[in-house]
């Protein structure tokens, strides 16, 4: 099912299909560089598929329906990804990186139950990065330190393309505020996690909000996560305000990674204890896995927020409901 799609009033693109198509490379060009220099990362090559039952998918709220299909030639079953989220520490502890070093790759994922609309597509392509760090370094000044860096790469980039796309320049609030889900709660408690969200970015137009998975003091929570790859004290996302949606825009899913203790405190919480007969749970429980930090950062939403654009589908290609379609086509919205 979809969600509700907003036509902002008289919306037209800046740039024409041809054009769209050589700043989306020039915004990924441009970011992933700044990105892997801010944070010393390397490029890699990440799956697609992984093995069905292997524990390293990411299981997001635990509801959604992973794609899975039968190999021919191997006696297993296939599951395309939701995310790296586990796989890339697991990468980490493979090729021998230490803290200060780190990774990132291109992933692309497919989440069938994700309802669509203006910013939501059952394709996902992110850059999802991850960061051997030390024990002393789990703590939120570093996590702040960590978010501030991502925030001026997407800075640098957005001013880069004003100056290729004059039509379209405008800048990136370079100092986010941070804000835990609990403050956000109490500041408007009235209201529905989205409409907090919303009012906290108009005023502040970048955002950190923190602590996302756990419940908050009204035993409800903000949002969902995994209980086995961020920790819930130590996460949150990055919200960046899109003029053209007149919306908060999240861009950033991010965090320190669990450690033993947190592992089994959020699996606790979430009656999945059944994972640790996972290696990947097992090897963070006994501190075989490296600790670190990590996220993922939305391809297509930053090149639409970059680029003005009012809808995910401007700036990727994917399948899309004929309302969906119709709808955006006599708005003069083109979907790729």
């Amino acid at each position: 099912m979809s969600r509700s799609l907003y036509i902002p009033e008289g919306y037209k693109s800046a740039l024409t299909l041809r054009e769209t198509q050589h700043a989306i490379k020039y915004i990924k060009d441009i970011f992933q560089q700044s990105l892997s220099f801010a944070l010393t990362l390397d490029r890699v090559s990440a799956p697609l598929i992984v093995k069905k039952g292997s524990g390293i998918n990411d299981d997001l709220n635990g509801v959604e329906r992973k794609v899975d299909f039968s190999i021919k030639e191997i006696d297993c079953e296939g599951e395309v990804v939701q995310s790296l989220a586990k796989w890339k520490r697991m990468a980490l502890y493979r090729y021998g990186y230490k803290p200060g070093e780190g990774i990132y790759t291109d992933m692309n994922a497919i989440r069938r139950d994700d309802d669509t609309d203006n910013t939501h597509s059952i394709f996902v392509d992110q850059w999802d990065w991850e960061k051997v760090i030390t024990k002393e370094q789990r703590n939120i000044d570093f996590l702040k330190e960590t978010v501030k860096s991502v925030v001026k790469a997407i800075s640098y980039t957005k001013r880069k393309v004003g100056l290729r796309y004059p039509d379209i320049a405008g800048t990136i609030c370079e100092e986010p505020y941070f804000i835990t889900t609990q403050e956000l709660a109490d500041k408007y408690p009235d209201k529905t996690p989205h409409e907090r969200e919303r009012l906290i970015t108009m005023e502040h137009k970048t955002v950190f909000l923190m602590g996302i998975g756990g419940k908050l003091a009204n035993g409800e929570k903000h949002d969902g996560r995994a209980p086995d790859y961020d920790d819930w004290a130590l996460n949150g996302d990055i919200l960046i305000w899109d003029s053209v949606l007149d919306d908060s825009l999240e861009v950033s899913s991010m965090g320190i990674r669990v450690d033993a203790e947190s592992l089994k405190t959020q699996l606790a919480e979430c009656n999945a204890e059944d994972r640790m007969q996972y290696d990947y749970h097992k090897m963070i429980a006994n501190d075989t896995l490296p600790l670190t930090i990590g996220g993922g950062i939305g391809q297509s939403r930053l090149c639409m927020l970059l680029l003005n654009k009012a809808h995910i589908g401007e700036v990727q290609s994917s399948i899309w409901s004929d309302e969906m379609i119709r709808k955006c086509s006599e708005h003069g919205i083109t979907l790729l």
